[in-house]
């Protein structure tokens, strides 16, 4: 393995983490041919549905997966012309009368790596029991987990399968996240996306293997920073709230990350900067969304020490090259797809400050205080 991946030490408790990142254009490729190969069923699943007036669609998930609704929700809401939410499992089981309050004709995209977290089959159960008419997509990278076995055969649900290598070992979701994320839009995006796969398994492969950002990586850590704030608009908010997500997780807290969007991130929570902090921006590849990105990034540049706003983006006139990371080849792809080779940044920060700190990304928490799949919650039944 090559890039920042191949100069980490072994015996690090990284073993899992570099393997599930640096695995992901190849699990992209594979759930693109998973996908292509269940187009017959999956259409015959989910074209009637679509066909329906009034149809709600619900992105949700726990923690990362929820993460992966809201990277899609405004694209496919989009491309589907119709509402689509984003709603995490989390929120469905403390009030499921709020999220479900219309009973409308609902389509339930529930995204888990493993299934077996407590939130994952409540969720659906809830929706059931508070709509009358709802079909599940079920999208799991964990043949064996409870949300896979429960909704296999039904004639109401679709059980998506991903590879098995995507069913992450380490404690992080990393390629979990990127190929479910992919999944959800083969599937329910159409034909808009036939060729997007490759594109995206290529600029993958130059952070990956031909190490393009390892120099910027190296450069952000050695600012020893504190405190990491990501920042996106649009498809790129929900790409922000992971990234920050994989700081914390992989380091074990011992670095504080944060997430907002590109305009929210005045209205308060600006005030998490300050001499250790560092910035980084998802500059959006829609030409309207990016103004707002470049806004954000010029007011922090002028106020911040130089190199500690970093803009991650994939076109080639938007910001001066100092401080700029380019995933190139990808700056006419949507930014629910950009996402996924942007995000291998933050997994690569994660890690890294990770190993430099001592901590072992694959159980950052060896006690037991976080756990990789959730246990401890208890479920309580909806009275009617």
């Amino acid at each position: 393995m090559t890039g920042l991946l191949g100069s980490l030490a072994r015996d690090t408790g990284a073993d899992d983490t570099i393997r599930e990142i640096g695995q992901q254009p190849g699990i992209w490729r594979e759930i693109d041919g998973i996908v292509a190969a269940s187009r017959a069923e999956l259409d015959g699943f989910l074209q009637p549905l679509m066909a329906r007036d009034h149809l709600r669609v619900v992105l949700t998930g726990a923690g990362t997966s929820s993460f992966a609704g809201q990277v899609l929700a405004t694209t496919l809401a989009r491309r589907l012309g119709r509402r689509v939410d984003a709603v995490s499992t989390t929120d469905i089981v403390a009030d499921p009368r709020g999220c479900f309050a219309e009973d409308l004709p609902t389509l339930l995209v529930s995204f888990a790596r493993s299934g077996d977290s407590p939130e994952s089959v409540a969720a659906t159960e809830l929706a059931e029991q508070c709509l009358s008419d709802v079909r599940h997509l079920v999208i799991t990278c964990n043949e064996e987990g409870r949300l896979a076995r429960e909704h296999s055969g039904r004639t109401t649900s679709y059980v998506l399968l991903m590879p098995p290598a995507s069913n992450d070992r380490g404690f992080a979701m990393t390629s979990s996240f990127t190929g479910m994320t992919l999944a959800a839009l083969l599937a329910l995006g159409g034909a808009a996306y036939a060729q997007v796969t490759e594109r995206l398994a290529r600029a993958a492969e130059r952070i990956l293997r031909d190490g393009v950002f390892d120099e910027g990586i190296d450069a952000l850590l050695a600012r020893a920073p504190e405190r990491i704030v990501y920042l996106g608009s649009g498809a790129l908010r929900g790409l922000a709230a992971e990234s920050a997500l994989k700081v914390l997780e992989l380091t074990g807290g011992q670095i504080v990350a944060t997430s907002d969007s590109s305009l929210g991130f005045r209205h308060g929570p600006k005030a998490v900067l300050n001499e250790r902090a560092v910035v980084v921006v998802y500059v959006s590849n829609d030409p309207y969304t990016r103004q707002y990105d470049l806004d954000i990034i010029a007011e922090l540049r002028s106020t911040m020490a130089p190199g500690s706003v970093i803009a991650v983006e994939a076109g080639d006139d938007s910001t001066p090259d100092e401080g700029s990371w380019r995933l190139t080849g990808a700056g006419d792809i949507e930014d629910a797809a950009l996402a996924l080779p942007a995000v291998i940044c933050a997994q690569l920060i994660g890690l890294k400050a990770a190993v430099l700190r001592g901590i072992r990304p694959d159980n950052p928490f060896p006690s037991g205080e976080v756990n990789r799949v959730v246990h401890g919650v208890t479920l309580h039944p909806l009275q009617h």
